[in-house]
């Protein structure tokens, strides 16, 4: 099969033929008609994550896919080939199995019918971004009126956050760039805050001088470049890469937790039928397997606007 994969450590992705993965007990082999593109993509690519589990090479590029099911393990029994499914290949020990490629092997616990009406591609930008989003949304718990921050609304997990809060009645303020103005409030943020015009912080005052509710933070690594004074005592922040430090919050008079994101069937099927039911605006750019380190070069530049799918004619 051809994959995009990294043939050895320290080497560049290229897209070359490779085994068809072995179906195994509790997995699900994929047809892969659609791949969907993350930042985490990039972070394994260059081994970045390799002190924190190790890597098997060659690595195959990519967690989420749609397609059709070619094959089950054993145990398997919620779906059959024949399927039309999306899913995710959950972080585990060893990092070696990826979906831009051809076919993908999924643990059975990431594995959801896809609704007849949502299209592979839709699909497959659904699971990575879609659990992050959904569980900053969660850890903040937003109550109708409140008035939520999003600091790099713009990207994929961006772009479900900002569509979930508004959903359960919240103000959402978002940080992106001129040009993401009328994406994201067509996605139903309430004020796009350029962040390229000056301090984000200045900006988000200015027209919200009480402060606000709660934060979700997209960006940053670390608590020090979060800007905590906006939230008023009591709020919550919501950080996907770490930055929510429980003692600098408490410090600061909040409350708050990072969130790791569970793409696993159970929250990704919802996900799924929210799209069908025209509730959830997937906003995605695709590319052809051939140009699929374009994407990642679009990711790493953080030019990304929405989600990057790479179709697969297979």
């Amino acid at each position: 099969m051809r994959a995009l994969n990294v043939p050895a450590a320290g080497q560049p992705p290229v897209i070359s033929e490779l085994p068809v993965p072995a179906v195994g007990e509790g997995t699900v082999l994929v047809k892969v008609k659609a791949a969907g593109l993350n930042a985490l993509d990039n972070a394994l690519v260059t081994g970045a994550m390799s002190a924190m589990m190790p890597h098997q090479y060659p690595l195959v590029v990519g967690r989420d896919a749609a397609g059709v099911v070619e094959a089950v393990g054993a145990g398997v029994e919620h779906v059959k080939p024949g399927d039309e499914v999306f899913g995710h290949v959950l972080l585990a020990p060893p990092i070696q199995a990826g979906t831009i490629a051809e076919y993908a092997l999924l643990p059975a616990a990431a594995v959801a019918v896809k609704p007849s009406t949502v299209d592979f591609v839709t699909a497959a930008a659904l699971p990575l971004a879609g659990a992050a989003a959904l569980g900053t949304v969660n850890a903040i718990d937003p109550q109708p009126g409140q008035t939520v921050l999003v600091i790099g609304a713009g990207g994929g997990v961006g772009s479900y956050a900002v569509q979930l809060l508004a959903a359960r009645g919240a103000t959402v303020i978002a940080t992106a760039t001129a040009t993401d103005t009328d994406r994201l409030t067509a996605l139903g943020a309430a004020t796009v805050i350029d962040y390229t015009a000056g301090a984000v912080a200045d900006q988000v005052r200015a027209s919200y001088p009480d402060g606000i509710d709660a934060l979700v933070d997209l960006v940053s690594y670390t608590a020090q470049t979060l800007p905590l004074d906006l939230v008023t005592k009591g709020g919550k922040v919501a950080s996907t890469l770490g930055a929510a430090d429980e003692e600098t919050l408490t410090a600061a008079g909040l409350g708050g937790t990072n969130v790791m994101a569970a793409p696993v069937r159970e929250v990704i099927a919802p996900l799924a039928q929210q799209v069908a039911e025209g509730i959830l605006t997937v906003d995605v750019t695709t590319l052809p397997l051939d140009l699929a380190t374009e994407g990642l070069t679009t990711l790493a530049s953080g030019a990304a606007r929405g989600k990057i799918v790479v179709t697969v004619d297979n």
